[in-house]
C-alpha cells in the first residue's frame, strides 16, 4: 500500500472550529486607545471571515460554491506511505505524508485562498490585497482571484521577490498585480525604503502594506494566508481527510509533524485531531517545526503583538520575537514571520503542542534525501517537517518503536530550486 485515496464526495462538507473543544480560554485580542484596531477590522475584513474569526461553533459548513472549486483543484488530496524513505532510514516506524503539493500552485495555500475570494466576492469586493513571503499565497489568491472573478493585490516581501522570479510569474500569469515589500505604493512602504532604500522586507511589514491598501478602498478587502482562525479555520479539510484516510487503513498516529510559519497548515493538520488527545483518547505527539533563524514558538515571547510592523492589526496573544524583527534573509520565505498563530501559540504554551526549530542546512540535506526516496522535491518549508519526521524515525530505530509518523508535505519545491543550487555548492548558510 503506497497511496490512499478518497473520492471528490468524501471533500469535507463542514470546516472544524477548534475553539469549541479547547477546554482553556482563547485570549480575545485587543486593541491600543489610539490605535482603534479592532474598530478597524469591518474596513479590512469581509464580514463573513470576520464571523468565523470569532465564532464558537464547531462545525461551520463550506459553500458548496468553495465545495466545487475543492474538488476542481484535485481534493480530497492523496496520503502517501513514505516506504522508500522508511526502507533507506532503516526505521521500524511507519511514515505518511500527506501531499498538498498536489494543488494547481502547489501548495496548501489555495484551500484557504478559495474560501476567502468567494467571501470578499460574495460582500461586495471588486479587488483583494495581500502579502506573501515566499510567495505560495501570492499565487494561491491570485489563482483564485482568477476564478472567482477578483482583482489582486499582492505586497511580496523583497528578498523573495529577488530570490524567487518565477513566483512573480505564475502570480502574473493569474492576473496578480506583484509589488516588492516594502514598495512606494503606500505611505508605510515609502517611510520605510526613506529610512532603508535597500531593505529586504519582512511579512510584518507587507502585512502592512497590503492591510493599508485595503483600508484605502471600500471596494477592497485584505486576505490573510496564515495566523488568524479563520484562515486555520479553512485549512482543517487537511486533517480531516487525513482522519478519515488513517481510519481507512486502520492506522492511528502516534507522531504528526508540519512546519511552521504563521501556523496555517500545522493547524490544518493536526486540529482535528487534538480533541481526541484533549479527551483522552489519543496518545499523539504534536510537532510544530521552524528554522532556528526565526525561532517564534521556541524563542519568542508569549505575550500580546501587533501581526504587522506597523501596528494596523489587532494585538493578539502569541509567541513573538516582535513586530519590528527582521529576520536573516533564508530560503525558507513562507517561515520568515516575527510571530505566530494565536491557537497554535496557544496550544505549544498548554503543553499540548511542541515547537521545535531546525537549522537550514539540516533542513535542506533532509529535502534532498525525501526527493532521492521518493520522487517529490519538497519545499524548503516542507522540508523543516520532513527533518523532524526524519528525526523521530531514528528514534524509533532507536528504541525498536513501531510508531505510525504522518507529516504534512505543504507543498513542492519546483519553484525553490535556487535554494537547493545554493545547498548543493555549499553556498547555504545556517
Amino acid at each position: 500500500m503506497y497511496k490512499v485515496t478518497l473520492s471528490e464526495k468524501d471533500v469535507p462538507k463542514k470546516w472544524y472550529n477548534i475553539v469549541a473543544d479547547l477546554p482553556m480560554e482563547v485570549p480575545a485580542p485587543s486593541q491600543t486607545d489610539e490605535g482603534k484596531q479592532l474598530e478597524n477590522l469591518p474596513n479590512i475584513f469581509s464580514k463573513y471571515v470576520l464571523e468565523q474569526e470569532m465564532s464558537t461553533e464547531r462545525w461551520i459548513e463550506i459553500p458548496k460554491e468553495v465545495r466545487k472549486f475543492y474538488q476542481k483543484i484535485g481534493r480530497p488530496s492523496p496520503l502517501f506511505r513514505a516506504t522508500g524513505l522508511e526502507d533507506y532510514l532503516d526505521t521500524p516506524a511507519k511514515i505518511f505524508y500527506k501531499r498538498e503539493d498536489t494543488s494547481p500552485t502547489g501548495s496548501h495555500k489555495l484551500n484557504t485562498a478559495i474560501a476567502q475570494a468567494y467571501y470578499a466576492k460574495k460582500a461586495g469586493a471588486e479587488r483583494v490585497t495581500t502579502e506573501t513571503g515566499a510567495g505560495q499565497w501570492g499565487s494561491a489568491l491570485s489563482l483564485a482571484c482568477s476564478l472567482i472573478g477578483l482583482k489582486c493585490t499582492v505586497y511580496m516581501v523583497r528578498v523573495s521577490f529577488d530570490q524567487k522570479p518565477y513566483r512573480k510569474t505564475i502570480m502574473q500569469l493569474y492576473n496578480g498585480e506583484i509589488n516588492a515589500s516594502p514598495s512606494d505604493k503606500t505611505a508605510f512602504g515609502r517611510k520605510i525604503l526613506a529610512e532603508n532604500p535597500k531593505h529586504p522586507g519582512t511579512l510584518g511589514i507587507a502585512i502592512s502594506e497590503a492591510v493599508e491598501d485595503a483600508l484605502n478602498d471600500d471596494k477592497v478587502f485584505y486576505t490573510l494566508g496564515s495566523v488568524l482562525n479563520h484562515v486555520l479555520l479553512h485549512q482543517t479539510v487537511i486533517g480531516l481527510e487525513t482522519k478519515k484516510q488513517l481510519e481507512s487503513i486502520d492506522e492511528t498516529p502516534d507522531v504528526m509533524v508540519a512546519c511552521v510559519g504563521g501556523g496555517s497548515n500545522f493547524g490544518g493538520a493536526i486540529f482535528p485531531f487534538v480533541k481526541d488527545k484533549i479527551d483522552g483518547d489519543l496518545d499523539c505527539k504534536f510537532i510544530a517545526v521552524e528554522p532556528k533563524a526565526c525561532p517564534s514558538l521556541t524563542q519568542g515571547e508569549y505575550k500580546y503583538d501587533y501581526g504587522d510592523t506597523e501596528g494596523l492589526t489587532p494585538l493578539m496573544k502569541m509567541y513573538t520575537l516582535g513586530h519590528n524583527f527582521v529576520p536573516p534573509s533564508i530560503h525558507t520565505g513562507g517561515l520568515r514571520y516575527h510571530g505566530s498563530s494565536p491557537l497554535v501559540a496557544l496550544l505549544v504554551n498548554e503543553g499540548l503542542v511542541e515547537g521545535r526549530s531546525v537549522q537550514q542546512t539540516d533542513v535542506f540535506k533532509s529535502g534532498q534525501i525525501f526527493a532521492n526516496k521518493e520522487g517529490i522535491i519538497p519545499a524548503p518549508e516542507s522540508s523543516h517537517a520532513i527533518k523532524v519526521g526524519i528525526d523521530e524515525a531514528l528514534k524509533c530505530k532507536k528504541t525498536g518503536e513501531e510508531k505510525t509518523i504522518v507529516i504534512n508535505l505543504s507543498g513542492h519545491g519546483l519553484l525553490d530550486l535556487q535554494g537547493y543550487e545554493d545547498f548543493l555548492e555549499g553556498n547555504l548558510e545556517d
